[in-house]
């Protein structure tokens, strides 16, 4: 599938700087800088409103080591990223309620300690523990052996330290903080995918915007694919907590999956025996392409939404892992351009798009945290009328066989 080039204007609004913001350049490989610990805030800024700090650790020892660590803090407000770990996002956490969870892996592994080919291609595991995994750019998806080579579990982009790391600090009110990184996935006679990947955040608020722009830096017409894999645990996850979204259709990743069927909308509490349960699903969304999908627990009061557009992410994986709370509790809700099959099998079924020589594409979605009853309500309101009067079609058998 072809994407619409995006345009230049778009990529250099990424990639250059803005002449109205404070701009501070923590890592750039072409100019041999790495500048380690480091920290800012609205005082050292002599920036008025909401107060803010920003602050990059690297931490000390065990398989973290090395691993740089980026907080910014905002009144009741942290958001946590790993620019050695793709800048993902380990986690948000404000007015007491996490977006985040609680794996088995324990430290924020720095990727020269994992092997993705080891257990078969899912080495990617031992590092698995973030709010959101970029999973592409080069192909995502379970492990398969193909082409001469291993497509190893959610491809590479999640193990890739940025190239460059920069800091932007709006001069105007309300002073938006945005960081971006620059993700390499370039290899001798394959992949020249280069990904500026970046979270934009405003002090005070309780949501943030993802937005990334990947290009195609080689001669070559080349595949991409990007899952979106978006994990909460505990205290949105719970007995009787539910799953929100306007749903065009739903069928069952695999056979053990048929048996959740009926209650793809609600959640077990932690669950010993419980394997992962996958759904694919197909939102629908507004005129504009916009849609939003939510996780709330069972009252209704503690939640994390995620809006995108179906134009840019056409699919949804929901993701229950609802084991022990050791063995790792978390549900995941994923847009992607693909479905969580193996590249093979997403190819056969023509859901692997892909980028001229030159062309850019582009993804934003924005996060919500919401703490109450109220902003909950809300969210779901918006929800509700995408959906409207259109039905679900719930499809009972999978749509691929791995």
């Amino acid at each position: 599938m072809k994407v619409k080039t995006v345009s230049l204007a778009v990529v250099l609004s990424l990639i250059s700087y803005n002449a109205n913001a404070k701009e501070f350049v923590l890592t750039d490989t072409e100019k041999n800088i790495a500048k380690g610990n480091w920290s800012i805030s609205n005082q050292d800024l002599g920036v008025n409103g909401n107060k803010f700090t920003i602050q990059n650790t690297v931490l000390k020892g065990g398989k973290q080591d090395g691993t740089e660590l980026l907080t910014i803090s905002s009144d009741d407000f942290t958001i946590k990223l790993i620019p050695t770990r793709g800048l993902g996002i380990l986690s948000v956490v404000g007015d007491g309620v996490r977006m985040g969870w609680d794996s088995p892996v324990d430290e924020v592994v720095n990727p020269k300690y994992i092997n993705l080919e080891s257990r078969g291609g899912i080495g990617w595991l031992d590092g698995f523990n973030e709010m959101m995994v970029r999973c592409g750019f080069e192909w995502t998806g379970h492990a398969a052996q193909a082409d001469g080579m291993m497509y190893t579990l959610h491809g590479r982009a999640q193990n890739t330290p940025v190239s460059k790391l920069i800091v932007d600090i709006s001069d105007k009110t309300p002073h938006t903080i945005t960081v971006k990184g620059l993700i390499k996935e370039n290899t001798f006679k394959k992949s020249n995918l280069e990904t500026w990947v970046s979270l934009s955040y405003v002090p005070g608020s309780k949501e943030f915007t993802v937005h990334d722009v990947v290009t195609n830096k080689s001669d070559y017409t080349r595949d991409y694919q990007i899952i979106y894999h978006s994990n909460f645990g505990t205290p949105i996850l719970e007995e009787g907590a539910k799953f929100v979204a306007p749903v065009k259709e739903i069928s069952p990743f695999n056979d053990y999956a048929k048996g959740g069927l009926n209650t793809w909308q609600t959640y077990l509490g932690p669950t010993k025996g419980f394997d992962e349960m996958v759904f694919n699903v197909y939102p629908f969304a507004d005129t504009n392409g916009q849609t939003q999908v939510m996780v709330t627990n069972k009252a209704g009061d503690k939640a994390a939404g995620i809006a995108f557009n179906i134009n840019q992410l056409p699919v949804l994986s929901l993701w229950k892992n609802t084991d022990t709370l050791k063995q790792g509790y978390v549900t995941g809700l994923e847009p992607g351009t693909s479905f969580a099959y193996p590249v093979t099998i997403e190819r056969e079924q023509k859901r692997v798009r892909q980028l001229e020589p030159g062309q850019s594409t582009e993804f934003t979605l924005t996060y919500s945290l919401l703490s109450n009853k109220d902003a909950v309500t809300k969210y779901a309101e918006k929800i509700k009328a995408i959906q409207g009067e259109q039905q679900t079609k719930v499809v009972n058998e999978p749509m691929a066989k791995e």
